[in-house]
């Protein structure tokens, strides 16, 4: 074999300073917490109003769980923006994958689409 049959190719664009490999971690972490919280969300919803029978009979707490997923989502847009900004998305694939955030479940396929589409890219 030679060495030119040996060597392989890689054209995967670089990451300088690992900029998109940072900005990439910070997403995939708020990808996951943004969904975690966005199921308890929906549990709590569900909890309220389809199975008690006076949604005011619900405990005080449960307010927080949506003010949670709301502080949480507002941060996962910041990371998007970020990831987005640097990895040069389009606004369309930007755009879908801030809305994945509420979705139930989509956060979480779109953080595993969105990882392998960067890694593909990406020489990370």
């Amino acid at each position: 074999m030679t060495a030119a049959a040996t060597q392989q190719t890689d054209n995967r664009k670089p990451d300088p300073g690992g900029r998109i490999a940072g900005a990439l971690k910070r997403y995939r972490v708020l990808a996951w917490i943004t969904g975690v919280w966005l199921l308890v969300l929906t549990v709590e919803m569900i909890y309220k109003y389809l199975i008690l029978e006076n949604s005011s009979d619900a405990p005080d707490w449960f307010t927080y769980i949506g003010q949670a997923h709301g502080v949480f989502y507002i941060l996962y847009l910041f990371m998007t923006l970020d990831l987005a900004i640097k990895a040069r998305w389009p606004a369309s694939r930007t755009l879908l994958t801030a809305l994945a955030g509420t979705i139930p479940f989509l956060s979480f396929w779109f953080e595993h689409k969105r990882t392998r589409d960067v890694h593909a890219e990406y020489a990370i």
